[in-house]
């Protein structure tokens, strides 16, 4: 039976251009992903997209930025106070473990598929080696849960101290 599953996504990849190499590539990526759980609580901070980017920003161990024509968002761990038009407290990370090639599809949506599956809203950030997606801290247990389920490694705090 798996024989024919994989001899007829073959025959489906094969004609729509893609190589069998990259299926197998994908699928024993997929197999083994693993996301770690980072150990600072996070804030998302709103500013007026013509704001300067806060000094106390820039010591932080770990800050995302991203600027649009209509705003400007900085996640930042929540210890480090900037003054912002809104903010939005209380999140943990999960840090997809990377690097990530750029050719590699679906990742956040299977993990975001999962959550809102259990109805956990997500904040996705991505940078150029990987993925980053914070739960709010009352919903990190669920997450850790349902995407263990799915056959993703989450590695924990403790988990992580061990490393």
């Amino acid at each position: 039976m798996i024989y024919r599953i994989i001899n007829a996504f073959i025959e489906i990849k094969v004609k729509s251009r893609y190589s069998v190499l990259s299926f197998f590539k994908y699928a024993r990526l997929m197999s083994k992903l693993t996301l770690k759980l980072i150990r600072d609580t996070f804030s998302i901070h709103s500013l007026a997209v013509n704001s300067d980017i806060p000094k106390e920003v820039f010591s932080a161990p770990i800050y995302f930025i991203a600027k649009t024509y209509d705003e400007l968002s900085i996640v930042l761990p929540s210890h480090y106070c900037i003054g912002s038009d809104n903010v939005e407290t209380d999140w943990q990370a999960l840090e997809v473990v990377g690097p990530l090639e750029f050719s590699l599809t679906g990742i956040l949506s299977n993990i975001s598929s999962v959550l809102a599956g259990e109805n956990i809203s997500i904040f996705a950030v991505s940078t150029f080696d990987t993925d980053y997606i914070l739960v709010k801290s009352n919903t990190i247990n669920s997450a850790i849960t349902a995407l263990r389920l799915n056959h993703y490694q989450v590695l924990t705090k403790n988990e992580n101290a061990l490393k």
